[in-house]
């Protein structure tokens, strides 16, 4: 079925026809071990018996291949906290989908990882919380945490996996992103994300502890771009800079409704992880309607796709098939409003309270760490 509300045009009134995903994210499940005061998921999460089931997303993953997607990112939470993992990975690897299984390590024990390997994973993507038992364990909130993400990775090394390493760096960590790409490389990765916390979710909570100063992103940009040359060939190195400290905005996702979609642990269809932050947005669930007629029909994929529905400055702007507006969710947190342009654009009528905020935030003592918690039996 055609929605009516929402039918994307450019600035001439033409309708936009849109593309095909490559990539989908797939969030079996909100349950992780770890406490990471970053986490970008929803304060309220999903709980295990609002779960798709296996076969569900085998059902998910067939029409996503039909689509046109090519790989799947199994993700969470901690993917490993459904015993039933092995069984959606071999769904997903039965579609056809090229899969990469995004993990904290943590609980996933060597004869599972090998279970993991022959139901189909193709890569294997760790996150890091730090570069010292000591950090790593209080950033995650979980004990012992760096030891077992230790013997993850050498397990991931023995079986075979290609591994990147995720490195979420923040105000209480950046100064040690030299030793963090220094890790990865020691660790065989191929890949290292370095991705500035981005404040939604959870990460939204915890702005005072986590907000980078102007000083620490203008550094981190500089280790990227000397680990860049060091490591060409070698390790690539994927770099998401600190948002409140830009010039002009990300093109988050690529544009609204364009190469991506994600699929939250209750089957919601996403056009981005942070997007039930836009609270007036109606998401259609893949129980009720099939991945396709979402993806090209629905209301909310179809919301900011083209151009007709940007405010200016963002019409006039030479940039505006570059960076598409900039992020919905970054609008609706910062500005209210998830029409407007990103605030972190410095044509933003908001700017220059975003940049004052993100400065204050960085120059105040840190705060405690709120945790992302769930409780027992979730």
């Amino acid at each position: 079925m055609k929605d009516q509300q929402h039918q994307p045009r450019d600035l001439d009134g033409n309708p936009v026809t849109p593309g095909l995903p490559m990539a989908m994210l797939a969030e079996v499940t909100h349950r992780c071990p770890l406490a990471c005061p970053y986490c970008s998921n929803p304060v309220e999460l999903t709980r295990a018996a609002q779960e798709l089931t296996a076969d569900d997303w085998g059902r998910v993953f067939r029409q996503a291949a039909d689509l046109g997607v090519l790989q799947v990112h199994v993700s969470g939470g901690e993917p490993g906290a459904r015993r039933d993992l092995a069984q959606i990975v071999a769904h997903a690897r039965d579609a056809g989908l090229y899969v990469n299984l995004i993990t904290s390590g943590i609980g996933i024990t060597r004869d599972r990882l090998e279970e993991l390997d022959r139901a189909g994973v193709d890569h294997v993507q760790l996150s890091l919380q730090g570069i010292r038992p000591d950090m790593a364990d209080r950033i995650s909130g979980h004990p012992g945490s760096w030891d077992k993400k230790m013997g993850f990775a050498d397990w991931v090394r023995d079986i075979g996996f290609p591994l990147t390493i995720n490195a979420v760096v923040h105000r209480q960590n950046l100064e040690r992103l030299p030793d963090m790409i220094d890790l990865a490389e020691r660790l065989g990765a191929r890949r290292i994300e370095v991705a500035t916390v981005q404040f939604h979710g959870w990460a939204d909570l915890n702005r005072r502890a986590l907000m980078p100063t102007r000083d620490q992103a203008a550094m981190a940009r500089q280790v990227v771009n000397d680990a860049r040359i060091r490591l060409r060939g070698r390790m690539v190195i994927d770099y998401v800079p600190a948002d409140h400290h830009a010039v002009y905005p990300k093109a988050c996702m690529g544009g609204w409704g364009s190469t991506g979609l994600n699929v939250a642990p209750d089957g919601t269809v996403l056009p981005c992880h942070a997007a039930q932050s836009i609270t007036w947005m109606r998401f259609e669930n893949v129980r009720d309607r099939d991945l396709d007629d979402i993806w090209l029909n629905s209301d909310s994929f179809n919301a900011f796709r083209g151009t007709a529905w940007m405010p200016e400055p963002c019409q006039g702007c030479d940039r505006k098939t570059v960076d598409f507006g900039g992020c919905r969710c970054q609008a609706m947190a910062l500005a209210g409003d998830a029409r407007a342009t990103d605030p972190v654009c410095s044509r933003s009528p908001f700017h220059a309270d975003v940049v004052a905020r993100a400065e204050a935030d960085a120059q105040a003592d840190p705060a405690d760490f709120i945790y992302r918690r769930m409780k027992k039996g979730d």
